[in-house]
């Protein structure tokens, strides 16, 4: 695949013509809604075997292919170049595939109201070929120890039909919001804890469950050591039924991070318990808070540092958001709430008010601005090919397991497109 940025005065046939595809493949590959036009700065995947690499004043074969990862006497043969050849600028170089690396994918899905909408199911249609695990949202754990479920409908069904693993997701959510005193009432009784996980172990029976997945939140920071042992107490009984058990990690810079979200989660001693952990690196930029980039890579970056210095990356999955945010402007504390949209729906807004796509190169994540009809100032950040590529190039860069997105429901076909084009994904079903 290739990742190519519209500039100005570009057009799909122009693009296409450079590639050497046709139009209409450019407009099925990004789902470019009719009239077909194109924003300065939107990022197209174009589907190619390699890539095409441009020469820049001062690039040399050399530098060119260890930047992506070859032999320099490979890429002057594949380009029928000598390895001393001086290098045009403009010239056009092609790129060879390079060999693709297992890894798992979850994600999350949540259905809403009393049945699951069809645009819901359609998502999990199209996502599982491309996923390990999928993971509805959420089972909620009641202080009595009992569940209940989220809405199921199909989901059983899609995921036998792609061999994708079922992934229980128990959470401490009452009336909405993750509650302290819940966590508070399961984590220091242990009758309830051994009636939780019967709960548990009977329902994922029943219901076809692989892996049960703990995603506890804002607990009591005095209750950290009680959540590990827990923690170990139910992966015990897990392991002799035969179940994964994995858990949603806070993403944290340090040991001594302090917050309600973090200070219970001891990343050492639950990397240490579980087959696999879930970095929720997203929510930098959130619905409530100030306009900014919801998952910027230099703030990932900084939580892989330090869990990997806990755990092996082998058991980290790295948490990637499928949506942006569209803040009105001026932005207040405690006034109007950011709207959660689409990668695509993102780009549509762009090509209405007639504005650019920028990149942010700290944070690798493209925004815009734009005036609406009623004179409204407004700013998006979203994610889009390259903000993706970005995260992508980090799980290769640290051997992690994969990556687990919140959460399906929200289009955003060039995510897929880029998992088949990076990766093998791992599929746990024969």
């Amino acid at each position: 695949m290739q990742i190519h940025v519209v500039k100005q005065g570009e057009t799909i046939d122009s693009i296409a013509n450079f590639y050497n595809i046709t139009s209409n493949t450019i407009i099925s590959t990004n789902e470019i809604p009719y009239p077909y036009t194109l924003v300065v700065g939107q990022s197209l995947v174009i589907p190619i075997v390699g890539r095409i690499y441009i020469v820049k004043q001062g690039d040399t074969l050399y530098q060119i292919a260890e930047n992506f990862g070859i032999s320099y006497q490979q890429l002057a043969g594949v380009n029928q170049l000598l390895p001393n050849q001086t290098l045009m600028v403009g010239q056009k170089l092609y790129i060879p595939p390079l060999p693709k690396r297992e890894v798992e994918i979850n994600a999350y899905v949540e259905p809403f109201g009393k049945e699951v909408s069809e645009d819901l199911i359609n998502a999990a249609k199209e996502a599982s070929p491309f996923l390990t695990y999928l993971a509805p949202f959420s089972f909620k754990v009641l202080r009595d120890g009992s569940l209940k479920p989220p809405l199921l409908n199909d989901f059983p069904e899609i995921a036998e039909d792609n061999r994708v693993v079922l992934m229980m997701v128990l959470t401490n959510l009452e009336e909405g919001q993750f509650s302290a005193e819940l966590g508070r009432t399961i984590l220091t009784n242990e009758d309830i804890q051994k009636t939780l996980i019967d709960n548990i172990i009977e329902t994922a029976k029943d219901l076809g469950f692989k892996d049960i997945h703990f995603d506890f939140e804002f607990l009591p920071p005095e209750e950290r050591e009680n959540y590990v042992e827990f923690l170990r107490r139910a992966k015990q009984r897990l392991s002799r039924e035969g179940f994964l058990m994995s858990v949603a990690l806070a993403p944290k810079v340090s040991g001594e991070q302090e917050g309600l979200w973090y200070e219970a989660h001891d990343y050492p001693q639950i990397g240490a318990i579980a087959d696999f952990v879930v970095l929720m690196t997203y929510e930098w930029g959130y619905s409530g808070g100030p306009p900014r980039a919801v998952s910027p890579i230099d703030e990932v970056r900084k939580v892989v540092n330090y869990a990997i210095t806990t755990m092996p990356p082998t058991k980290i999955m790295l948490g990637q958001n499928l949506y942006g945010y569209d803040w009105t402007l001026p932005y207040v504390p405690g006034g109007e709430y950011a709207k959660a949209i689409s990668p695509q729906r993102a780009i549509e807004l762009a090509r209405t008010y007639q504005v650019p796509i920028e990149f942010d190169e700290t944070a690798q994540a493209p925004f815009f601005e734009y005036v609406d009809n009623d004179n409204n100032e407004h700013i998006v950040w979203f994610e889009d090919a390259r903000s993706i590529q970005a995260k992508f190039n980090l799980v290769k860069e640290y051997g992690l397991r994969g990556i687990s997105y919140w959460k399906l429901g929200l289009p955003f076909p060039q995510n897929w497109l880029l998992i088949e084009d990076n990766f093998n994904v791992t599929k746990r079903i024969e």
